[in-house]
């Protein structure tokens, strides 16, 4: 005879009404065409090699179950591939549907720190991973290329707009850390 894990019935009082035309208000407008075919989860890479399941963050927003979805650590699993949304049959777009929650987690202080740490890295440095200069330079220059990439690394005027739009949207302090 095999185990069953209990479930705990759902607390009332856990349940956030407007959470769904939050998700919705916030990018994730299909949300309420998901019949939980479990399609997305049957695709997901992550989920094949974690226990991410889409479906399962899906079902907790629509029964709004908000604290639940938005402080999951495995929300921060999915890599944005849109496998999910390609083979959805209800067309629910699972990808838009996490990033709706992910944007909605981030707000209220729910962030897994490496997301964090390569938010802070774009700040500072206007690429996700930057450069370091001497060593990486040389090694470009040695191969034939020029000593930084074409991207913010040559071009300091755009990590100084970078960081003019974080401030101006307040993405700056979102992703700044939690002691600061």
């Amino acid at each position: 005879m095999t185990s069953v894990e209990e479930k705990a019935p759902i607390d009332i009082d856990e349940v956030d009404r407007d959470f769904v035309q939050m998700i919705k208000r916030t990018g994730g407008t299909n949300i309420q065409n998901c019949y939980q075919c479990g399609t997305c989860s049957g695709s997901c890479p992550a989920g094949a090699r974690t226990n991410y399941l889409v479906r399962g963050i899906i079902r907790k927003a629509l029964l709004g179950l908000k604290e639940q979805c938005i402080s999951a650590p495995e929300l921060w699993y999915c890599t944005t591939c849109y496998t999910c949304t390609d083979r959805c049959p209800q067309d629910v777009s699972p990808t838009d549907v996490i990033k709706a929650i992910r944007n909605i987690a981030v707000a209220e202080g729910y962030m897994l720190e490496p997301h964090q740490k390569v938010a802070q890295k774009v700040l500072e440095a206007g690429h996700a991973v930057p450069l370091d200069k001497e060593s990486w330079e040389q090694l470009r220059m040695k191969v034939g290329l020029e000593p930084k990439p074409p991207n913010a690394s040559s071009h300091p005027e755009a990590v100084e707009e970078i960081k003019r739009i974080a401030k101006k949207t307040g993405f700056d302090k979102l992703v700044a850390d939690k002691e600061e």
